[in-house]
């Protein structure tokens, strides 16, 4: 319809048009009017790449990423109906109470299942049980949703905070047994130092030592991951004493295949230092993956057994009591996969 057709009070529409500084630019126009090649942009980006660390462990099979999702939803299932019993309580007093997690159950599941226990057992504790609704529960420690053993749980904010300094600071020694498929080690006990942090697809991986402190693409920076390996068994046979003591720093990709001549290998874990995916990690580049953890090449199915989720089981915890100040141990019964070889 021409201009001069339309009613008045739309004819002076034009009066109110976008200011002069509102202008409608292609987003790939630079200034003077030029545009940046894609072919040049993504050089840059490449470049700019090149300036970080470059991982050593692989980055997570594709097979990983149907099974892992198939055993979150699992998990989140299992968690509606779960709730905690007396007899998975390891240790409890009016300041904390260690708990056997079971595979296949978040912490966070756990956590809120504990007022529950609490309030139930009043009875027999007495005093804990008629102040339990005043707690406040934290987790002083986390375990990934498919490894079972023991997590610690407190009732308070000032023993969390002074709990969670001591993990913080190491001063809480951990053990881990860990059921591994593949390569028989040449060694009876081993220390690895490596690097840890997230590559640029949010994956955890191992890195050089020698990149700790380097920044990587999402802004954190690799962090030093320590772990001593004492081998149990090696095809369900005791160790052999002879078997050397090595120490390793990672500065490479492993040299180790995972091709051929698999067994199973039961290791005891001395973690040093508290990073995620620890242990899981460090067992991959030594060349036995924990058995059923997909996301660091461990065995799916094994023996006409199919898995479904990782053999990682926290043994124990020692500390010292955040208020008492006691030693304090705490052990988990082992699974009946932990149980041999032993």
């Amino acid at each position: 319809m021409p201009f001069r057709s339309l009613p008045p009070s739309i004819r002076r529409a034009p009066s109110i048009l976008l200011p002069p500084t509102s202008v409608f630019r292609s987003p790939i126009m630079a200034a003077g009017n030029q545009r940046v090649s894609p072919k040049i942009q993504l050089d840059k980006d490449l470049k700019h790449l090149e300036n970080y660390p470059v991982p050593l462990s692989p980055p997570l099979p594709l097979i990983s990423k149907d099974i892992e999702l198939s055993r979150a939803m699992s998990a989140s299932s299992k968690s509606s109906l779960f709730s905690l019993r007396r007899s998975d309580v390891l240790l409890e007093d009016e300041w904390l109470i260690a708990l056997n997690k079971p595979q296949g159950v978040y912490c966070e599941t756990i956590l809120a299942s504990v007022p529950s226990l609490v309030n139930d057992s009043a009875p027999d504790l007495g005093e804990v049980g008629i102040h339990s609704k005043k707690m406040e529960f934290h987790l002083a420690n986390r375990l990934d949703r498919d490894t079972s053993g023991v997590i610690l749980i407190t009732k308070s904010h000032k023993v969390a905070a002074k709990l969670v300094k001591a993990f913080t600071d190491h001063k809480v020694r951990k053990t881990y047994i860990a059921r591994c498929v593949g390569q028989a080690p040449r060694w009876k006990k081993i220390t690895i130092r490596s690097g840890h942090g997230r590559s640029k697809f949010g994956a955890w991986r191992v890195y050089a030592t020698k990149d700790v402190g380097r920044t990587l693409p999402g802004g954190s920076s690799i962090r030093n991951m320590e772990t001593v390996f004492e081998v149990l068994s090696i095809k369900g046979d005791q160790c052999n004493n002879e078997l050397s003591e090595m120490d390793i720093v990672v500065e490479e990709k492993s040299l180790i295949e995972l091709l051929g001549n698999k067994v199973e290998v039961l290791v005891r874990a001395y973690p040093r230092s508290g990073r995620t995916h620890q242990i899981r990690l460090h067992c991959q580049y030594l060349g036995i993956p924990i058995r059923g953890d997909v996301k660091y090449e461990g065995v799916y199915e094994w023996n006409g057994s199919v898995y479904d989720g990782h053999q990682l089981h926290a043994e124990s915890l020692s500390f010292e009591h955040p208020v008492t100040g006691s030693p304090i141990v705490v052990n988990a019964p082992l699974p009946l996969w932990a149980t041999q070889g032993l």
